[in-house]
């Protein structure tokens, strides 16, 4: 048997607290103690309005940071401070520890099931594309794209556009990485793509303040599912995770929830017609 002194004692005191499952709950309790008397969470962003936006005087709002602001503020933390991230850096940037939180309408998908502790969903949104006036090339799905051996489509870095363009057979050399919605929307009217696509919402913001008669939104995107998206924690911070989803319920029954998201044009009653299970078993 071992030694009985400290190291002993402490050992039994560890092995204790892993039986009892406590090792986790108090390491993260420790992360939300931490972001409390730090004042913020550090969130990750894609500055892509409707789900997320940066103003000219740098306040950050866009459905999702309006939420997340909101839970950690009852959660006892002030306040949100955003860093803007391509989607392929938010994972990684999450698990070295750069944010405490992604709230940028990072869908759900079995991947990053796997690799993030996701909440409860929060936006729900189709996809679609943005081309020249007309749809001259006739798109209507990323195998139309992919079978135009001429055609090239413009998406987020690591997003869902770009692994569904990718899934659909375009060509890794026809899919253009773009790095946000602003570029993609001067590339097409450049004609250096033929098609930009990103969520409906988003995609219907950028042509609002366009104001470009020269453009045309296909919508929704045939045969690319509905997503949902959910604030992705890092594994480890479950406790943390399950701490603001109590509070996402909170505004979900009291209808807080709907008066902050529905003004940007999303609905609640998708987000609560669904599960973080049933979205990350379906895909």
């Amino acid at each position: 048997m071992q030694d009985t002194g400290t190291l002993g004692r402490a050992a039994c005191a560890a092995l204790a607290l892993c039986l009892a499952g406590a090792l986790p709950v108090a390491a993260d309790e420790g992360k939300l103690e931490a972001l409390r008397a730090q004042g913020f969470a550090r969130v990750a962003i894609a500055n892509e309005p409707p789900y997320t936006a940066v103003a000219a005087d740098g306040k950050v709002s866009g459905a999702a940071p309006d939420v997340a602001r909101e839970i950690f503020k009852r959660l006892g933390v002030a306040d949100i401070v955003a860093s803007i991230s391509e989607y392929g850096a938010m994972i990684p940037g999450l698990m070295a520890g750069r944010f405490d939180v992604v709230t940028a309408g990072l869908f759900m998908k079995p991947e990053r099931c796997a690799a993030v502790a996701y909440s409860e969903p929060i936006l729900c949104d189709a996809e679609a594309m943005l081309v020249k006036k007309g749809n001259p090339k006739g798109f209507k799905s990323y195998a139309d794209v992919a079978k135009d051996a001429s055609a090239t489509i413009g998406a987020p870095g690591g997003g869902t556009e770009e692994k569904l363009s990718l899934d659909a057979g375009v060509p890794r050399e026809r899919v253009i990485v773009v790095p946000d919605g602003q570029s993609g929307l001067k590339m097409l009217q450049d004609g250096r793509i033929d098609a930009y696509s990103l969520p409906v919402l988003s995609i219907n913001d950028l042509v609002k303040k366009a104001n470009d008669p020269d453009l045309e939104v296909v919508a929704p995107v045939v045969g690319a599912p509905v997503y949902c998206d959910g604030a992705a924690f890092a594994r480890g911070d479950e406790a943390l995770r399950d701490a603001y989803d109590a509070e996402l319920a909170k505004l979900k029954e009291s209808g807080e929830f709907a008066k902050i998201i529905e003004p940007y044009g999303f609905s609640a009653a998708a987000a609560m017609s669904t599960t973080r299970d049933k979205l990350c078993a379906a895909m």
